[in-house]
């Protein structure tokens, strides 16, 4: 069996993921929904595991097997680079892969804000992207970096698990450090990385405590911090990185918080109105005055969205279903597919409708551009 015309299959359908597993038919995702390419035949266990030794450095090879998953990238000339997962269900081997193209997208291509520019050339804070899995939000981080090399001089160091999207210097140094290859951890890459000297500092994903407070002190230490978490939303994001710590080190680490925070930004992909592939739903929260005492006080972190949505035209914020009514005006989205991923149905078909209280003017300027 060879991974290559299976790989080459899943590009040329237009696929995010392929799933390969003993016992059923290649299956691709596209758009969000699975496809199975039967085409490609039916793996059997043998065959999977003759992948493995084509996949697999030697070193690979014993590391998956003394922990039974294994995290990498790789690369086919002239097709595409791939984000891969190895791991066993019912003892036989299962993979996952996902495309990462050779270059990287703007952030015009993604069709995401400009505050996203501004963020990157914040000369510290910590920017948090979040969302579900494949969401976008590795994407979004790498366009960040790539605004960043084209554009402003900084030495950018950055710590995946694993390096997905490759940046060659422009007007940026860039270091790529991969864990497992370059550093044993997140923890540990990041333990010297204040010696290393660098203006930007990039964390593949927090995924436990010790990272997410050098995370915070690199940022208090005056750098700028860009990682990513699975939550979806700024006020969930915010109670997330407040139960990493333990409960007496709570109203600390809220303190900690609003100093430090620049800016959450929470994606999800809605189906395009064409049916030709997603576009991505963005709600943007800046740490303004009013936001950090929304962090400092937990009763008060549950306003949090509404802030958001009161920040539009004073400051470039927005809620997911304000950036979702500008999709669907725009004809990018259906009626229906918003309904299905905005946060307040009810008041969203409102709003599509022009009903609204007088005193509500946080959607004033998306009424304005309509208008316009």
């Amino acid at each position: 069996m060879n991974i290559k015309p299976i790989l080459e299959d899943m590009i040329q359908a237009g696929a995010s993921d392929l799933h390969i597993k003993a016992g059923t038919a290649p299956t691709i995702r596209v758009d969000g929904s699975l496809v199975s390419r039967d085409s490609q035949g039916i793996p059997t266990s043998a065959e999977i595991d003759e992948l493995v030794a084509q996949i697999l450095t030697p070193k690979q090879q014993q590391e998956f097997a003394d922990k039974n998953d294994i995290d990498f990238a790789f690369s086919i000339p002239g097709l595409c680079r791939f984000r891969a997962n190895f791991y066993r269900q019912r003892g036989t081997v299962a993979m996952a892969f996902r495309t990462v193209p050779f270059g990287v997208p703007t952030l015009e291509d993604l069709g995401l804000p400009d505050v996203l520019k501004e963020l990157g050339e914040k000369p510290r804070g910590l920017v948090l992207v979040t969302g579900t899995v494949g969401s976008g939000k590795s994407t979004t981080l790498a366009s960040i970096i790539d605004y960043l090399n084209r554009n402003v001089p900084r030495n950018i160091i950055t710590i995946e698990d694993p390096v997905e999207f490759l940046h060659r210097d422009d007007k940026c140094m860039i270091s790529q450090r991969e864990v497992g290859m370059d550093t044993s951890t997140y923890a540990g890459g990041l333990k010297y990385i204040l010696r290393q000297d660098p203006d930007v500092i990039l964390i593949g994903e927090i995924r436990d405590p010790e990272t997410m407070r050098v995370a915070v002190m690199a940022a208090d230490t005056g750098h700028l911090v860009l990682s990513t978490l699975h939550t979806p939303d700024a006020p969930q994001t915010i109670n997330r990185i407040i139960s990493f710590f333990p409960l007496q080190e709570h109203e600390e680490v809220r303190y900690l918080l609003a100093s430090n925070l620049a800016a959450v930004v929470s994606l999800r992909l809605v189906p395009k109105a064409d049916g030709k592939g997603r576009v991505p739903a963005a709600e943007v929260m800046l740490n303004t005055e009013t936001i950090k005492e929304y962090i400092r006080d937990s009763s008060r972190t549950p306003f949090i969205h509404k802030a958001i949505a009161e920040g539009v035209s004073q400051y470039g914020m927005q809620t997911f279903d304000q950036d979702l009514l500008r999709l669907y005006r725009e004809d990018l989205i259906s009626f229906e597919e918003a309904m299905k991923t905005c946060t307040n149905p009810t008041e969203f078909e409102l709003r599509v409708k022009g009903i609204h209280s007088a005193s509500d003017t946080s959607w004033d300027s998306f009424d304005a551009k309509r208008s316009a």
